[in-house]
């Protein structure tokens, strides 16, 4: 009986975390976002400054898959650092009222500005460049958009390609993915 006990615990133990922690908004909250005034200029701004890359994370309420996230993916000790280190994150309320002012000078409530990206799933994941046209909105400018969950494979090689700028070279996520998996399970 002890073994089994022992075996059970050493399982739980070696799993990444699983209480992920709920805001007042309903919205799971990683230590790694931001709070910020919702001005996308000034965000990417502020992530520029601090040598990293903007996501915009855009969650609901509810949302299965981004407890999944929240739960089986981000609290991977290696993505979590990843984000940490490369990424200044901000979360965006799928139906929140908070205002957010786009890059083309645009300011709407939350759930106002998703319905203009066209965002119809949560979560959804936009990447920035380090550089965004003032005309642009968040959904046209962004360098790559990872639309639903995904395992941890999966995000951490999207994280990766993100910032080694896979998407100026010739090799698709999907090439490189390949690739990356086929090297990680050796």
């Amino acid at each position: 009986m002890r073994i089994v006990l022992g075996l059970i615990a050493a399982v739980l133990l070696a799993l990444p975390g699983t209480a992920a922690e709920l805001g007042d908004d309903g919205l799971h909250k990683a230590p790694w976002m931001r709070e910020t005034f919702k001005d996308l200029s000034e965000d990417l701004a502020d992530a520029n400054a601090e040598g990293k890359r903007l996501m915009l994370i855009i969650e609901q309420r509810g949302c299965i898959y981004c407890k999944k996230m929240h739960e089986e993916v981000f609290p991977v000790p290696e993505i979590a650092a990843f984000i940490e280190e490369n990424f200044f994150v901000v979360q965006v309320n799928m139906f929140g009222d908070v205002e957010v002012t786009d890059f083309d000078g645009t300011a709407l409530p939350e759930k106002e500005m998703v319905k203009k990206w066209g965002a119809l799933f949560t979560p959804t994941i936009l990447f920035l460049p380090e550089e965004v046209d003032e005309n642009a909105t968040a959904m046209q400018a962004s360098a790559a958009v990872m639309p639903g969950a995904f395992g941890r494979y999966t995000t951490f090689n999207m994280l990766n390609w993100v910032v080694e700028k896979g998407y100026d070279g010739d090799e698709s996520f999907q090439k490189y993915h390949a690739r990356k998996f086929a090297e990680q399970s050796k």
